[in-house]
């Protein structure tokens, strides 16, 4: 066991996670960092995921089930479970993702090996589960388009072992990944963590553009490993639920309403502007449920606005510093 004396609070979010939890806390149970804490929020399963958490918890763990009465999503869910923990390190765990025993070690010692860096979240290697061919990458940090999308860096890709040395990366999914409590109360708005209207899908890069406008860093630990069975992805959009559709159509206009400044509006302008064309021709043609996405950010305009005014006012990084982010997916440390 590693017991360095600074707790770790591992929180999931669950709804309708029975399938995936058992192997999920077993993997929790395994892990060799102590003190080690468990919160899990689970947001109205209709599958018997609190009971069977309950069946699972981990031996010998401290874990805290709370029980919602409605679905908060991600983000809602995210932010009760931080709320329920002081904890100076939390490691957000999706209920698909299963860390090797040597996780958390490992993102927290890459912490410690940079005392000299404001670090605000941590991010591991993170893996498809193993079928009958080789590895594929899940995730090695997150990086940004000139079209305003964030993906996955390596999404899909074979693992040959690329991206093999700590970097700084723009941002960290939240389906496993190591944030500073200290970050989090510095970044938080009005005392939420999480945007909660975000709901689900998003909600990550939306606080690791926070993160970076507060000038915390956001590093990638490649030692670090996790699997994560994801099961939404940018090409299986068709075969996903209409709610997430809906969710992630509404966050990718209220991520650029929050964060997107003149110098970088200059900068992504024609890109984005042709993505958004695009995107709704799509939701016209092949996806009117998601239409509801337009009239709801036109409905919140007022707090859309006054968000953004809040987010402007604490913003310390400048302006080059984020627009860096959308030419590069990686530095060195």
């Amino acid at each position: 066991m590693t017991d360095t004396g600074k707790t770790v609070a591992v929180c999931i979010v669950t709804h309708n996670s029975a399938a995936d939890l058992p192997r999920c806390l077993e993997s929790v149970g395994r892990l060799e960092y102590r003190p080690l804490e468990v919160v899990l929020v689970d947001c109205a399963s209709r599958d018997n995921s609190s009971a069977v958490a309950r069946q699972q918890a981990p031996y010998g763990l401290d874990v805290e089930l709370v029980a919602l009465d409605r679905n908060l999503g991600f983000a809602g869910g995210m932010n009760v479970a931080l709320q329920a923990t002081n904890a100076p390190w939390v490691l957000t765990l999706n209920p698909d993702a299963f860390p090797d025993p040597e996780f958390v070690s490992r993102l927290v010692e890459c912490v410690e090996t940079h005392p000299e860096l404001p670090i605000g979240a941590v991010t591991g290697r993170l893996l498809r589960p193993a079928g009958d061919g080789p590895r594929h990458i899940d995730a090695c940090g997150m990086y940004l388009t000139p079209t305003w999308r964030h993906l996955d860096r390596g999404s899909g890709a074979e693992d040959r072992g690329q991206w093999s040395s700590p970097e700084r990366v723009f941002g960290a999914t939240a389906a496993a990944s190591l944030l500073s409590r200290e970050a989090l109360e510095d970044v938080a708005v009005e005392g939420e963590f999480f945007a909660a209207e975000f709901h689900t899908y998003r909600e990550d890069a939306e606080l690791c553009f926070r993160l970076r406008e507060r000038d915390w860093e956001v590093i990638y630990e490649p030692r670090a490993i996790c699997d994560h069975r994801r099961s939404n992805l940018p090409d299986r959009r068709h075969t996903m639920s209409r709610e997430v559709n809906y969710h992630s159509l509404k966050n990718r206009y209220l991520l650029r309403a929050y964060h997107q400044y003149p110098a970088n509006l200059l900068l992504t302008l024609l890109p984005t502007i042709w993505r958004d064309l695009l995107a709704f021709a799509y939701v016209i043609a092949a996806e009117r449920s998601s239409l509801a996405a337009y009239s709801w950010l036109w409905n919140h305009r007022r707090s859309i606005r006054h968000r953004r005014r809040l987010l402007a006012s604490r913003r310390t990084a400048k302006a080059q510093e984020i627009n860096r982010w959308f030419r590069q997916r990686s530095l060195p440390l």
